[in-house]
């Protein structure tokens, strides 16, 4: 019973983390942006892994719009990532968003301080995605969706601008099976993808997306991210 509170508390402040980010990404409001972590109430627990959920993405305003974080939030987002560096044997989604979450982090602060200014800036090995298949390479890139950068240069974005026709196809196949987190992931990665067919019409699916799932806050993240693409400049 309590193991499902806790985990009924995590999903509820995942969504209202990304909404939070959400807001922010809408508005340009870093005090949006780092709300849920600083409110009275939020358990450092609970928001460390919440943050661990979202990734990257928890800091998405201040790297896509220069918005300067919460100083609150900013604290519980370094938490979180010095209070779980992946295992050896870690997943490669998990070595990479640990390395994304890093990574975010040295754009925001020059030079990176405290306990993580000794985390390796070297990338992880990519090799599991050179010859996947287009449908686990759709689910690979759309959990990886916070690498999705204008301007992001590392393994997985070369992997994704070799195969945009595979995305395309991830896409569609994602909205068809109506899964919406997977179809805003994968659009976001081809709003910056060259050699996307214009068949398969962009534009209207990332719409038809916001439409049946941007009622989930991690949906219309992906979505608001991919709205900014075109126009983000990284730090």
């Amino acid at each position: 019973m309590e193991q499902s509170s806790t985990s009924a508390l995590l999903q509820g402040t995942v969504l209202d983390l990304a909404s939070d980010v959400v807001s922010a990404l809408r508005s340009g409001d870093h005090v949006r942006a780092g709300g849920t972590l600083t409110r009275d109430g939020a358990g450092d627990g609970v928001a460390r892994a919440a943050v661990r959920v979202l990734g990257a993405d928890t800091l998405l305003p201040s790297v896509l719009l220069r918005v300067p974080p919460d100083p609150g939030q900013l604290a519980v987002f370094k938490d979180a990532v010095a209070a779980h560096p992946p295992r050896d044997d870690a997943a490669p989604t998990v070595a990479w968003s640990h390395w994304a979450m890093t990574r975010a982090l040295r754009r925001i602060e020059h030079p990176l301080t405290g306990p993580l200014a000794d985390e390796p800036e070297a990338e992880p090995d990519a090799r599991w995605l050179e010859d996947a298949g287009w449908q686990f390479l759709t689910h690979q890139l759309a959990v990886l969706a916070p690498l999705a950068l204008p301007g992001e240069e590392c393994a997985v974005t070369r992997a994704a601008r070799r195969r945009p026709v595979d995305v395309a196809r991830g896409f569609v196949r994602a909205v068809r099976r109506r899964d919406w987190q997977q179809a805003a992931g994968a659009g976001r990665w081809l709003t910056l993808l060259d050699g996307v067919p214009d068949t398969l019409g962009l534009e209207a699916g990332l719409d038809f997306v916001r439409l049946m799932g941007g009622s989930d806050p991690r949906v219309a993240l992906q979505l608001e991210a991919a709205r900014l693409m075109p126009a983000g400049v990284l730090l």
